[in-house]
């Protein structure tokens, strides 16, 4: 050991990062350290780069000589010795950013211009073909007569019809922005596109062309687009809102911090339009997340893993210089002692669920205890609320005062009982001073007792209870390793991620049920009582 040195990865390529103005130096010095090194030839240095770890190189720590705990999950993995070097993390993350702000944003509005578009061209064209004989060969058209000017009517009220439906169906407020085209709608899309078109070059051809006189067939040939149209919206209602009516696939959804898990029966739907869905329900039937709460396991943990000491007990010791009958006596000795502090270390990891069972009993103890001081003081100040409205019915209309007021006025009383109750359950980042005011100037307004009053905070709600900052900025990510477009299959696993936690959900196929029929006849029902007339004294 005292011929050989070695240097920690950290220490090494931090020594690196010191600059790239130190790049030329240390090459005009390399000639003259190797034959340094070769002079020492007893010496070896070795270099212990963690394996699978980046790499601290950033040139921003310079003159720093702490490490930090977690150096490789905060630091970026440099491959050369350029100031201005970027890590794959890095060109991944600015292209995430750059979609985030520019590329949904695009194709949001692509997409409401593509529709807007399609739209326009349908509506438009029955009334072209109507229009353009007028305009092109008035002179040559025919008379229309009194079953032509009864197109024109059925044409009129089926396009207000085709207009309010599509309006109906398409036209809604976007629920959420998926990561790929909803596969039916631009089939739809497509087919209609290609419909008018042809129609078109149907249109082109026989009436423009020829200029056609018959102008009853030409009002005919705009009713049948119009009416192939209204079918196309039937197949569209059909394919997007009837398909997915009927179950046909029962799904868990397990949330991976606290294993809450809720179960859910979809229909014939693709892997994102479900994520969308379960999306929907998790923000109704989910207790929001608390991670506070998993605070306390992941302490006990740690403080169990800081009293464990780990041991090469068949390992190799380091080799000293002499050997001899007090050198193995020494290692034996090295050896029993090691045994014998694991022996300890399993003993005290023996006692652990004592030492989990009294704290957990000590906690719900303080929760109960807290409990109690809450509903006393809720109740005093609902009191005190019910003697303050008696009052105020014998003043002035002027000087009645609003529930907002009631409430700043009540609230002290109750407020310590309630921070200290919220924070022994860990919920004081979910409430905020004026959120507990607004609801309590809220159940004032509609004269709620105060078991209503304090349900919202003695049991834990889903995520849409709590304020818009908890959910309405988050964002999902859909990690799948089928395409999010095929859809759902027996077997199938996807995971909803976000910052905090994520959804595994699990696909399984409803069971196909068989039932059967027993006919019971009636008179298998009738029995016959015998009644004897000799009884036993």
């Amino acid at each position: 050991m005292d011929t050989e040195s070695t240097y920690s990865g950290y220490s090494y390529y931090s020594g690196r990062s010191r600059g790239s103005h130190r790049h030329g130096e240390r090459s005009r010095d390399h000639h003259k350290s190797r034959s340094k090194d070769g002079s020492r030839s007893e010496k070896s240095v070795t270099i212990n780069a963690p394996p699978a770890e980046p790499l601290l190189g950033d040139s921003s720590v310079l003159g720093e000589e702490v490490q930090d705990d977690n150096w490789g999950e905060t630091t970026t993995a440099v491959t050369g010795t350029s100031e201005h070097s970027l890590s794959q993390e890095d060109i991944v993350r600015i292209t995430k950013d750059l979609e985030d702000s520019v590329g949904l944003d695009c194709r949001r509005y692509f997409t409401l211009t593509l529709a807007v578009v399609l739209g326009l061209l349908v509506f438009l064209t029955p009334l072209a073909f109507l229009v353009l004989p007028h305009l092109l060969w008035p002179d040559k058209l025919l008379v229309c007569g009194t079953a032509c000017e009864g197109l024109f009517i059925s044409v009129a009220f089926k396009l207000l019809i085709l207009l309010l439906a599509v309006w109906a169906l398409f036209f809604r407020a976007p629920r959420a922005g998926l990561p790929r085209v909803f596969v039916f709608r631009a089939l739809l899309a497509v087919l209609v596109l290609l419909f008018v078109v042809s129609y078109w070059l149907f249109y082109g051809v026989r009436i423009l062309d020829s200029q056609d006189e018959n102008y009853q067939g030409i009002v005919q040939y705009a009713v049948s687009l119009v009416d192939a149209l209204l079918f196309i919206h039937y197949l569209a209602i059909v394919l997007l809102e009837l398909r997915q009516l009927q179950p046909a696939f029962s799904v868990s959804v397990t949330r991976s911090t606290d294993g809450e898990t809720r179960q859910y029966n979809l229909g014939q739907l693709s892997i994102q339009r479900a994520a969308l869905a379960i999306m929907e329900n998790y923000y109704r039937d989910f207790s929001v997340h608390n991670p506070a709460l998993l605070t306390a396991s992941k302490s006990r943990a740690a403080k169990h893993l800081a009293g464990l000491k780990v041991y090469n007990v068949d390992g190799e010791f380091p080799a000293t210089p002499t050997t001899g009958p007090g050198n193995n006596a020494a290692t034996g000795l090295a050896h029993s002692q090691s045994r014998a502090m694991i022996a300890a270390a399993a003993r005290r990891r023996d006692t652990n669920h004592n030492e989990l069972y009294y704290e957990e009993a000590e906690h719900e103890r303080r929760v109960r205890k807290r409990k109690a001081r809450l509903v006393v003081a809720v109740e005093e100040a609902f009191t005190h609320i019910k003697r303050m409205q008696e009052e105020e019915q014998k003043k002035a209309p002027g000087d009645v005062m609003d529930p907002r007021e009631a409430a700043q006025a009540i609230f002290p009383s109750m407020a310590r009982s309630l921070q200290k109750y919220l924070r022994t359950t860990r919920q004081q980042h979910c409430h905020s001073m004026e959120s507990i005011q607004q609801h309590l100037a809220f159940c004032i307004t509609n004269n709620m007792t105060p078991k209503a009053f304090l349900e919202s905070y003695l049991t834990p709600g889903p995520t849409l209870q709590y304020g818009r900052e908890r959910w309405l900025a988050r964002q999902w990510t859909l990690v799948s390793e089928a395409s999010v477009t095929s859809g759902l299959k027996e077997g199938a696993i996807f995971l909803l991620k976000c910052i905090d936690f994520s959804l595994v959900v699990t696909v399984k196929r409803i069971p196909y049920i068989q039932l059967s029929e027993e006919f019971i006849d009636p008179k298998s029902h009738k029995f016959v009582l015998r009644l004897q007339s000799e009884t036993s004294v």
